[in-house]
């Protein structure tokens, strides 16, 4: 995987970048830069909201792209696509009671999945479910408080995935895990966007810190 993003706004390009300082500062900037290159020449750029209150970047020569930005720790991620709205949400694996919240948020049959699965894993797994209802709720508008953690993801949807897979239940919606670096799980989500559009991970120091290696390397 390259760390220069490819040259498409059509596709969702997500990068991934260590954060210096200010996360959300890091995150605004790196934004800018990979929309920059997405789009061609820098031109004055702005993020807007729309009634959902969920952001895109606008420039002044009028070129649009929907936009997510997530952070944990000392990651962000940002996410970047012309096809529809998008959401992308980052998470640290760290220890937790993946059980007690499983229970507490999830449905039922989500709850007893987890509670199913090789207890090593259980806690990527929870989180691997947990962002994918991150980004469903971000792309969609709403949120976690806002549906997202009732909104029910399909297990064969959580495995690693380069491309965007439809919901069931939802046709106007898709979803992929992207492989991410080791210790990270990565989600997103576009509505609007056909199944099968093209999903591109990369590292990068465009923050201001030293490139994110994907591959686990230095």
């Amino acid at each position: 995987m390259s760390a220069r993003p490819a040259m498409d706004p059509n596709a969702v390009t997500v990068v991934l970048a260590p954060a210096c300082g200010d996360r959300r500062d890091a995150a605004r900037r790196l934004l800018f830069r990979v929309a920059d290159e997405l789009l061609g020449a820098p031109a004055a750029a702005r993020i807007e909201r729309d009634g959902l209150g969920r952001p895109y970047l606008t420039r002044a020569d009028g070129a649009e792209l929907q936009v997510s930005i997530s952070h944990c720790d000392d990651v962000v991620a940002v996410a970047l696509t012309r096809s529809g709205q998008v959401g992308v949400d980052v998470e640290s694996v760290r220890t937790l009671p993946a059980l007690r919240l499983a229970g507490r948020y999830f449905d039922r049959a989500e709850a007893q999945w987890l509670a199913d699965r090789p207890a090593a894993g259980r806690t990527p797994d929870f989180l691997r479910l947990w962002t994918a209802k991150e980004a469903l709720g971000k792309a969609l508008g709403v949120g976690l408080r806002g549906g997202g953690l009732r909104r029910r993801v399909p297990p064969e949807l959580l495995a690693d995935a380069d491309e965007l897979s439809p919901l069931p239940d939802g046709p106007d919606l898709s979803l992929a895990l992207p492989p991410a670096p080791y210790g990270l799980v990565v989600a997103v989500a576009a509505q609007g966007s056909p199944a099968g559009l093209p999903l591109r991970l990369y590292g990068s120091g465009r923050a201001g810190c030293r490139p994110w290696p994907l591959d686990g390397g230095s």
